[in-house]
């Protein structure tokens, strides 16, 4: 028998349904990201697993226990799933420590000490044992989300259930916590993630669902869904995710707002800060100094390039593409009596390689 088994999972409000008929099963030990876009039924799917909303039908069987079923002790069963919340829901007027006593001592009945040495055990083990006697509004954002997921440890559940753990957080303090989500996967804890951190559901999972107008569109391990899914909706939402894409339809395109979407972009795909300078220097150097200047020299005042970033698996190159169509196919080919030369000697310094794959197509593969 799973741990968990979903049956016809519905969940209808008067005016939308997030959950229409979700079937799935989750192991013991499992790790399982569930990703899709927003609004999909993702954090709704979540919060019905532990009841914190009701289903409107369907059964939720917990180590062979219907949620569903108007006679199950739900306080009971809750403590076998831990939560944990994408705004920490933190008691801002207890210590942090405080915070990971109090369902211990009033619901497993340990002594002060006792859910007091617990507390620190927990925060030793998500790395902020000294701060047990701050209060919460003196951690950072990341920090907060470390004291919420050691507080849902607290109960030792069986399983831990995670709401967008790092959706309120800024950029460099997500990696702090999927850091501590990881070493506890790899403890065996039975975990089920909603995420949009692509990276962590493909390397730390053990499966991933994909969901989509609040159905489980398709579920299978990381390499399935991410290199090889069965559905053309699961690839499309892949493609969007994992890569990054501008247009330029402009003579004098908005560095800046680039600069800073790429930032972003290398942020999030955990690619670092000399990825993301690489990847500017590329924009300015190839599409500002050389596209577009060939397009002023003959006259193009509507220019169509559109760039793709795709970031690099398994120690492959990032590749930046450039799609420049109309009448910029027949840009020169990037060599020395073509392109400037300082332009040329700074895209050869960044790039492994460069490639004009056909004449509207350029490529150049970023060293890792």
């Amino acid at each position: 028998m799973s741990l968990i088994e979903v049956k016809h999972l519905r969940k209808e409000y008067p005016n939308i349904t997030p959950l229409k008929d979700v079937n799935a099963t989750v192991e013991a030990g499992e790790v399982i990201s569930i990703i899709g876009p927003s609004g999909t039924g993702k954090s709704t799917f979540i919060r019905c697993l532990n009841r914190l909303e009701t289903p409107t039908s369907g059964q939720i069987l917990v180590d062979g226990v219907d949620m569903c079923d108007p006679a199950t002790d739900l306080p009971a069963m809750r403590r076998k799933m831990g939560m944990v919340f994408q705004n920490y829901a933190l008691f801002g007027h207890k210590l942090v420590a405080e915070n990971l006593m109090m369902a211990p001592m009033d619901l497993l009945g340990l002594s002060k000490q006792e859910a007091y040495d617990r507390a620190l055990e927990l925060l030793d083990m998500v790395g902020l044992r000294d701060k047990a006697l701050s209060w919460p509004h003196e951690l950072s954002g990341g920090q907060r989300q470390r004291v919420a997921i050691a507080r849902g440890l607290a109960m030792n559940p069986d399983i831990l259930l995670f709401d967008e753990p790092t959706s309120a957080l800024d950029p460099q303090m997500v990696s702090e916590v999927l850091t501590v989500i990881t070493d506890l996967a790899e403890r065996g804890l039975t975990m089920l993630v909603v995420t949009h951190e692509m990276r962590f559901a493909r390397d730390a999972s053990s499966r991933v669902f994909y969901m989509n107008r609040g159905e489980l569109w398709e579920a299978g391990p990381p390499e399935q869904i991410f290199e090889h899914p069965k559905r053309q909706e699961t690839h499309d939402f892949i493609f969007r995710v994992r890569n990054w894409e501008y247009d330029i339809h402009t003579l004098n395109p908005d560095l800046r707002s680039m600069d800073a979407s790429i930032v972003a972009y290398c942020q999030h795909q955990f690619m670092g800060r000399h990825a993301a300078n690489a990847c500017q220097l590329l924009l300015e150097e190839v599409v500002n100094n050389q596209l577009l200047t060939f397009a002023r020299k003959r006259g193009v005042t509507d220019p169509c390039i559109h760039v793709t970033i795709s970031a690099g698996e398994g120690g492959v190159d990032m590749a930046m593409t450039l799609d420049y169509r109309g009448p910029l196919l027949e840009v020169p080919e990037p060599t020395e009596t073509e392109w400037d030369m300082l332009s040329l000697s700074i895209v050869k310094g960044i790039c492994s390689r460069i490639e004009k794959v056909e004449p509207g197509l350029l490529q150049l593969y970023i060293r890792q």
